[in-house]
């Protein structure tokens, strides 16, 4: 099992304030008099109210609950996780950087694949660790983080940490459960892997008794920003061994999730249904983009997320349509790391699907395919 910081296997550091939602339920009463939080309750917000409504601005008022029990409450009955192996935070980018900041220390070194999501290797430069890059796998049909080469480097350099997108982004490949738990299983023993499944429900298997398991050593982050359509009100959730997040715990934000935000992902769980039909329609888009750009000749990489991914010939011609498509107003998404410049990324929206709206790169698949 890996260990955690020594600066955190203390009795502290303790959050000193965990909010009255908190400590409502360690005192088993309600507290309907707010007189020492200091917050604003006596603005009378008319500009809000006029904007957005009262019954938001009921929500503007005061910090909200620290410990998102509703939030979690609703995941452990729609998803059958535990209620104690979850933990809500300000989406899966702030997981990523919560996770680092609990397991990883200045100096060590963590490991990822070569272009995968940047974020990662934003936050982990940011704290202070050494990143190690291993590149994709290539073959035809196949752009995949390669699992074998970040196990390697892992012991190579006695890795703190591995870093692995399941589905990947950028590329939308999914790998199976089964080679994850072998990636568990052959890292170092004190290395922690932190699986980024943002894009776990859109997975054909996303309900299987693997979506629920809690693996030693491993944090898996999920979001609301993509199946439910959240991103814009940061939400998301790890899923790990209790003594993990009561680590992670330790180190995090406050209030990093507002009252809104929690009220908001309530609504959107307690009707699950819409969240499924969206990914249903979803799934649907995504193969009838992938469809249309295969018969194009288009090189479509298999995905298991909210978007397509085209392999091009090459970077030079990948960045020029990008940045074409970008001066016609039509933004789609090319990697910035040089080992995946060939890539552009298309999310499966109804706009994407208009006629012409992706002119500029037809012709040039058209002709490239016509060339072969």
């Amino acid at each position: 099992m890996p260990r955690f910081p020594n600066h955190l296997t203390g009795s502290g550091p303790s959050n000193p304030f965990p909010g009255i939602k908190v400590l409502e339920r360690r005192i088993g009463r309600e507290i309907p008099h707010r007189l020492g939080s200091n917050e604003g309750l006596d603005m009378p917000h008319r500009a809000l109210r006029e904007r957005f409504g009262d019954a938001m601005v009921e929500h503007v008022y005061c910090y909200g609950d620290s410990e998102a029990l509703g939030v979690r409450q609703r995941l452990a009955s729609l998803y059958g996780l535990p209620l104690d192996v979850t933990l809500v935070d300000a989406g899966a980018d702030s997981l990523i950087a919560l996770a680092l900041r609990t397991v990883a220390t200045p100096g060590c070194t963590v490991v990822s694949a070569s272009g995968t999501y940047p974020t990662f290797g934003y936050f982990a430069r940011g704290q202070g660790c050494q990143l190690v890059e291993r590149r994709y796998r290539e073959a035809p049909g196949l752009l995949a983080p390669d699992l074998e080469a970040l196990k390697e480097s892992a012991h190579e350099h006695g890795a703190r940490l591995v870093y692995v997108a399941n589905p990947d982004n950028p590329s939308g490949h999914l790998h199976s459960d089964d080679e994850i738990h072998r990636l568990r299983a052959e890292l170092p023993e004190d290395c922690w892997l932190l699986i980024d499944e943002a894009y776990h429900d859109f997975r054909d298997d996303a309900d299987s008794a693997y979506s629920r398991e809690v693996m030693p050593g491993v944090i898996r982050l999920r979001t609301l920003s993509k199946a439910h359509g959240l991103a814009g009100l940061r939400i998301g959730y790890a899923i790990a061994e209790p003594e993990t997040l009561a680590m992670m715990m330790k180190v995090r934000i406050h209030y990093a999730v507002t009252t809104l935000t929690q009220a908001a992902a309530e609504t959107v769980l307690d009707h699950h249904s819409e969240v499924e039909a969206h990914v249903h329609a979803v799934k649907q888009r995504r193969e009838r983009l992938a469809s249309h750009f295969h018969d194009l000749g288009a090189e479509v990489l298999p995905s298991a997320t909210n978007f397509i991914a085209l392999r091009l010939p090459s970077a030079e011609l990948a960045g020029r349509l990008n940045q074409e498509l970008l001066e016609a107003g039509r933004l789609i998404a090319r990697p910035a790391h040089p080992d995946l410049g060939h890539v552009l990324r298309i999310t499966a929206v109804e706009d994407a699907l208009v006629p012409g709206r992706f002119e500029i790169l037809e012709r040039v698949i058209m002709e490239n395919s016509a060339q072969r």
